[in-house]
């Protein structure tokens, strides 16, 4: 019998009605509660970390989550986490970062409407979230709505719907199907030793360019933050006529903070090298994101700027694939 450890958040699936709206109020005990599985072939235990709305959570938070995750790590043969939807994606980015060889299975989920109402799909997820968790897989996993994907890949894309998140440019681990769970490939599987890494630098912001950015801008935040990600136009596009943003980002390089280029697209990444306004900004120490989503960029520039300060050691890290969180 596999024992389990269920780490609750808050986020919507512990939300009650108040009286400014829904707002999360259940613990983790609370939401066992609602599962009717008499005779489960799992034992679980359950810790409440925090009980907040996920746009509240901060990298403190994703912090907090891990070291959770490593004191009670010998203990227990997989984790489910309950957490809000809205930051879910961020989170489960992070812990793949902070937990190093992760060699059991750590499983997000949440939902988009209460556990405790009468049409919620709070209970499919939980229950396929455990029965992931039950798996001889290693790894940190976003389960919802039957799907199962990899912590750096999930990207929320719906904010009503059930099925509210996707795998961006990287195939699904798995699918569930009530009992059945149907891999997509091979079972992802490390026997290495686990190994905690929490040093993130939150000093990072994330900035989406529109015609008519101001490269004035960049003084304003050059000297708050050590990281800058610019969602840049397509393939990683940067305006160098009329408000040309160039001079302002190599100031901002030549000042000590790391720059990562992405893109606004979902999927298919960006390439700096497919046309002018990307060939020009990449002669610069910039750092390429490929095909990363934002969702795993931003956590990936804390953890690699907790590390070092170096540039190019921060380019190093950030354009090494880790966790299939980069296509080579």
């Amino acid at each position: 019998m596999k024992k389990l450890l269920l780490l609750a958040t808050g986020g919507t699936i512990a939300s009650v009605q108040g009286e400014d709206g829904l707002a999360p109020g259940m613990d983790a005990k609370d939401i066992i509660s609602f599962l009717q599985d008499k005779h489960p072939d799992y034992q679980m235990d359950s810790m409440l970390l925090m009980n907040i709305d996920s746009s509240n959570m901060q990298p403190e938070s994703w912090v907090k989550i891990a070291e959770a995750i490593h004191s009670n790590f010998e203990q227990y043969d997989g984790f489910v986490i309950t957490h809000g939807t809205d930051t879910m994606a961020y989170t489960s980015a992070a812990l793949s970062y902070m937990l190093h060889n992760v060699n059991k299975p750590v499983v997000i989920t949440g939902s988009q409407v209460p556990i405790n109402y009468k049409k919620t799909d709070a209970k499919r997820n939980i229950i396929d979230a455990i029965r992931f968790a039950c798996e001889d897989v290693s790894g940190v996993f976003l389960v919802f709505d039957g799907r199962v994907i990899r912590g750096t890949r999930a990207v929320k894309i719906r904010t009503k719907s059930y099925d509210a998140f996707e795998s961006i440019n990287h195939p699904y681990i798995a699918h569930i199907h009530d009992t059945a769970i149907k891999y997509v490939g091979a079972k992802p599987k490390t026997n290495k030793k686990l190994k905690l890494d929490t040093s993130l630098c939150p000093d990072v912001f994330l900035l989406k360019l529109v015609p008519g950015t101001k490269p004035e801008l960049f003084d304003l935040i050059k000297h708050l933050y050590k990281g800058v990600i610019i969602e840049s136009f397509g393939n990683g596009g940067i305006p160098f006529q009329g408000r040309d943003l160039l001079p302002k980002i190599r100031e901002l390089i030549a000042s000590g903070v790391a720059v990562v280029i992405t893109t606004q697209c979902l999927e298919e990444g960006e390439d700096l090298s497919l046309y002018e306004v990307g060939r020009k900004v990449a002669q610069n120490l910039i750092i390429i994101s490929g095909d990363m989503n934002t969702e795993a960029i931003v956590p990936k520039m804390m953890w690699a700027l907790g590390k070092t300060g170096d540039l190019f050691e921060v380019k190093k890290l950030m354009e090494t694939p880790y966790n299939y969180d980069l296509t080579p």
